[in-house]
């Protein structure tokens, strides 16, 4: 579904990504784990059109699309949800949602009944939503463009342990429907409860692929990339 190709990444003269390569199949669950400062962002907005690589390929559905506008990648089937969740402070619940929603496919009572607190929220404006409620809405937000691929950037980030686990819960409700997941988070143990595949980075480059049992098993890669014992 997805295959980045060595891609190198700038900001001006800044260097950040050196040759970078992943790929997602379809309907497979990947993350993409590392310390801050690794790279993890700008290899996602890399891939969605914010920040383009300079050199190497991002290639979506047999299409290549690094050099594409954001607004059509996004059309072309690529959902993100930001770090920092960016909802429309003064929106309500339910305008946030239908921002971006298309006419088939994900509805609006699908995204309630995957998150009921939106559901009795629904007429709050978004920014007096709690920081779970808010990561839950900016899913919400992205499943409705009904992309065939969903990127999330540290989703977890700033959450209380039960709402970690809820986010958790509803990744893996959306990996059981087939849809692809390319997971950027620094929580260890959230990413290898959801994904099917896991890469490591460090400095810009990719330092480990493989499962998350092989990941589990490599003290060294989690002691020195990811500060885990």
């Amino acid at each position: 579904m997805l295959d980045v190709e060595a891609i190198h990444t700038y900001y001006g003269d800044s260097h950040v990504l050196h040759g970078v390569s992943l790929r997602v199949a379809p309907g497979e669950a990947v993350a993409l784990l590392g310390r801050n400062g690794a790279g993890k962002t700008t290899t996602i907005r890399s891939i969605v059109g914010f920040t383009p690589p300079r050199e190497g390929r991002v290639v979506f559905e047999g299409q290549a699309i690094e050099r594409w506008p954001s607004y059509r990648i996004a059309r072309r089937g690529l959902a993100l949800v930001p770090q920092g969740r960016r909802i429309f402070a003064p929106l309500s619940v339910r305008e946030n949602l239908l921002l971006g929603a298309r006419a088939q496919g994900m509805t609006l009572e699908r995204v309630f009944a995957l998150f009921p607190r939106l559901r009795e929220r629904e007429s709050q404006s978004g920014g007096t939503l709690s920081g779970g409620e808010q990561q839950m809405l900016a899913i919400g937000r992205a499943l409705l463009t009904n992309g065939r691929l969903l990127l999330l950037d540290e989703p977890s980030e700033g959450l209380s342990p039960l709402i970690v686990r809820e986010i958790g819960r509803i990744l893996l409700a959306l990996k059981a429907e087939r849809l692809s997941l390319l997971l950027v988070e620094q929580n260890y143990h959230l990413a290898l409860r959801v994904a099917d595949r896991v890469y490591v980075m460090n400095k810009g480059q990719i330092v480990y692929e493989g499962t998350p049992a092989g990941l589990e098993a490599n003290e060294e890669i989690k002691r020195r990339y990811l500060g885990v014992a």
